[in-house]
């Protein structure tokens, strides 16, 4: 019986979890993986806690949420694909000795589609010593709203994923200011599924892993501009030149983990971002909601 594999949302950053399925990796490793969507972000987990799918790819934000609103939770983080916070700043004109403090008395549109980067980013701005209420803050907007409003003089600055960023810059529209994976670890997305599962399916989820493990080696030698070309079948919509100048970015700037360890680090810099936002509190325990057993059995075995 196959794997069902759900994404939580099409996005660039979860750029290798995409190749793995355009080079067939799952297959190569012997498991048989049927992949879907969620309907909305904000349905993954609960598919997984309702056994529609059985592995879900999205943010340890999500398994924390639902500990949060699920008594007898038991979801599970076991292989990290995202370690670092894919998300950008971008203004209207060049700003290159950017300071968080420059965002005071600009107008300021933020992600609304999804929680965790205006979590991460007030966090930002709590260590920078600014009060996050002081910002001027558009918060209801989509990132295409957002982008629309920039270009049209509205907004000073947008809070936006690639390829928008790339989309500006290819247009002269916006200036990259700010890079959040800058800040360091923040995992970001991981595989996570119910405890249950990685017993009764442990050599299965393992083939898993060991498709990431290796898909993590091919990334990471891979350019911007292949990693576009192997992922492009899932953005037809985005233009090839505009798609190879996001993955290339994101390379750059190390988004992508080289192995699917998820970092203690970068999960206590994610849940600290949650709690100081008021989304959980106190956060699930590394303990409870990461188990890197598999990570480790694949790391080892392709060692």
């Amino acid at each position: 019986m196959a794997i069902t594999l759900q994404e939580s949302l099409r996005g660039v950053f979860y750029a290798p979890f995409y190749v793995a399925l355009a080079q067939d990796a799952y297959a190569r490793e012997g498991v048989e993986v049927r992949f879907v969507s969620a309907p909305r972000p904000g349905d993954a987990g609960l598919a997984v806690l309702r056994g529609d799918v059985d592995v879900c790819w999205g943010g340890p934000m999500r398994v924390m949420q639902a500990y949060a609103q699920q008594p007898g939770c038991d979801l599970v983080c076991f292989a990290e694909v995202v370690t670092r916070d894919p998300f950008l700043l971008v203004g209207r004109a060049p700003r290159p000795d950017f300071r968080l403090a420059d965002l005071l008395g600009l107008r300021v549109g933020t992600v609304s589609e999804v929680p965790t980067p205006w979590m991460c980013l007030q966090e930002d701005l709590r260590r920078a010593g600014i009060a996050p209420s002081r910002l001027s803050r558009s918060a209801d907007g989509s990132m295409a709203e957002n982008v629309a409003a920039l270009r049209a003089g509205t907004l000073d600055v947008v809070q936006v994923f690639e390829p928008f960023a790339a989309g500006l810059e290819a247009e002269g529209a916006g200036h990259v200011w700010y890079a959040a994976a800058n800040r360091g670890p923040t995992s970001y997305t991981t595989f996570y599924a119910r405890r249950g599962l990685l017993a009764a399916r442990r050599d299965e989820l393992l083939a898993m892993v060991r498709a990431i493990v290796r898909t993590q080696g091919w990334v990471a030698r891979a350019s911007g501009a292949a990693i576009a070309e192997a992922i492009a079948g899932y953005f037809p919509d985005i233009l090839p030149p505009v798609l190879a100048a996001a993955c290339s970015r994101y390379q750059a700037l190390g988004i992508w983990g080289r192995d699917p360890v998820l970092p203690r680090a970068g999960y206590d810099r994610l849940r600290s971002s949650l709690v100081s936002g008021g989304f959980v509190d106190p956060g699930t325990p590394f303990e409870v909601a990461v188990d890197n057993s598999l990570a480790r059995t694949a790391l080892a075995a392709l060692a």
